[in-house]
């Protein structure tokens, strides 16, 4: 059995803050120790399952967080930036589940470090004209790869947001939100030992993903027109109102698109704020 983990920050145990996940924030380098300890617990309960490959995607941020000599030699590690797939780099239809360790809810909803993968750039993002954050257009597209997503970990609000998706998927609260920065905690023992024995389970009752049919619809509004501007320069890609694009295609096209849309919006917008 061949696993797949895409490793965030925002839902790792213990984190809450922005210091906690952006370098060179007060508690980075400790919150790196937390997310790579987070990863092993996920890894040990995929070869407790049977797993004979796990492959890790450092999926946060800079996506170098995760600190190999920490990590289990067991699992293979993706790390650095930029990746065609980003989040979802190295996923092939070769693997028998996902695992997302560590991810957060959407933007617009109350819970810990809530975003759509750039702050404040991105306002909402909509898949067929549902709602969606990176947890929504992960399991999307590890669905039309034929990948069942087995396991979420991240704070009560992602795990909702995820059963939202996908009932079937298996979900581990490490945190529960009492508001964007702040959460009452599991303790961390408790969560890695609860990350472990889920993981396990989940692998051993591997959901089956209903593959999309045909294209589907992406619209992602973004804080700045300029944004939308430019990316309307991508054939395919069209304008709903000044910062909202739309674009169709099948859905592993349109991930690999949006991280398009990703790094143009990182050159666009690189410029200190005017006020």
């Amino acid at each position: 059995m061949k696993v797949y983990v895409s490793a965030d920050m925002e839902g790792v145990t213990g984190v809450v803050d922005a210091e906690d996940v952006q370098p060179p924030g007060r508690d980075y380098e400790r919150a790196r120790v937390l997310m790579t300890e987070d990863v092993n617990a996920a890894v040990r309960g995929a070869y407790a399952a049977g797993a004979t490959e796990v492959l890790v995607n450092d999926a946060h941020g800079p996506m170098r967080n995760l600190l190999p000599d920490l990590l289990d030699p067991r699992a293979r590690l993706i790390k650095g930036r930029p990746k065609p797939m980003g989040m979802m780099e190295g996923l092939t239809p070769e693997y028998d589940a996902a695992l997302c360790v560590g991810f957060h809810a959407r933007a617009g909803v109350l819970g810990v470090l809530s975003h759509s993968f750039m702050g404040h750039e991105i306002e909402d993002i909509w898949l067929d004209d549902r709602p969606t954050g990176e947890i929504g257009l992960f399991h999307a597209a590890s669905a039309a790869y034929g990948v069942p997503v087995a396991l979420l970990t991240g704070d009560d609000t992602a795990c909702d947001e995820m059963k939202g998706w996908d009932p079937a998927v298996a979900t581990v609260p490490v945190k529960f939100a009492k508001d964007r920065f702040a959460a009452q905690l599991v303790p961390v023992a408790e969560a890695r030992e609860a990350i472990e024995s889920t993981t396990t389970e989940a692998l051993t009752n591997v959901p089956h993903p209903t593959t999309p049919n045909g294209p589907q619809t992406l619209a992602v509004r973004w804080q700045s027109a300029s944004v939308t501007s430019h990316l309307t320069a991508i054939p395919g890609v069209s304008r709903r109102d000044d910062r909202t694009v739309v674009v169709e295609a099948d859905m592993v096209q349109l991930y690999r698109l949006f991280n398009l849309f990703l790094r143009v919006c990182t050159a666009v917008t690189s410029n200190p704020p005017y006020c």
